[in-house]
């Protein structure tokens, strides 16, 4: 199984905020959106950083609430893994997991495509496994 078929399940569609964007805006978007990460990108195409709620609550730990009308480049994280669509389903799976981490862009050409989060895998795999025990079923019931 691939990356994309993950993204062709869950669609293309990024939520980006720009690098100067506060983390106020960042805030409402989390929300509004109801994801748990947002991909940071000045030009809608390269991908400057990600922040997600875990930097959002770090940062606000250890400086307080002043980071809230900061900008979001003061707590994304600027050096971000990315996948193309291609990568093999159970290899980003095992990445994610050994570097903690829950979203990752996916490129095509060098520019931002989609995203995946852990919980796209899992409903994919979930989806997966629902079907082969479906098809053994019929299999057994024949």
């Amino acid at each position: 199984m691939r990356i994309s078929d993950v993204v062709r399940s869950k669609g293309v569609r990024v939520v980006t905020i720009g690098s100067d964007g506060t983390v106020q805006e960042l805030l409402a978007l989390l929300n509004d959106f109801k994801i748990g990460a947002v991909v940071v990108t000045d030009d809608g195409e390269s991908i400057d950083g990600i922040v997600s709620e875990r930097d959002i609550v770090r940062h606000l730990h250890a400086e307080g609430p002043q980071i809230l009308t900061g900008p979001v480049s003061a707590i994304m994280t600027p050096n971000v893994r990315t996948i193309t669509p291609d990568a093999d389903l159970n290899e980003v799976e095992q990445t994610m997991t050994n570097n903690r981490f829950r979203h990752v862009p996916v490129v095509v050409d060098g520019k931002l495509h989609a995203i995946v989060s852990i919980g796209d895998i899992v409903k994919v795999r979930i989806e997966s496994l629902q079907a082969e025990r479906d098809q053994l079923v019929g299999y057994i019931q024949q």
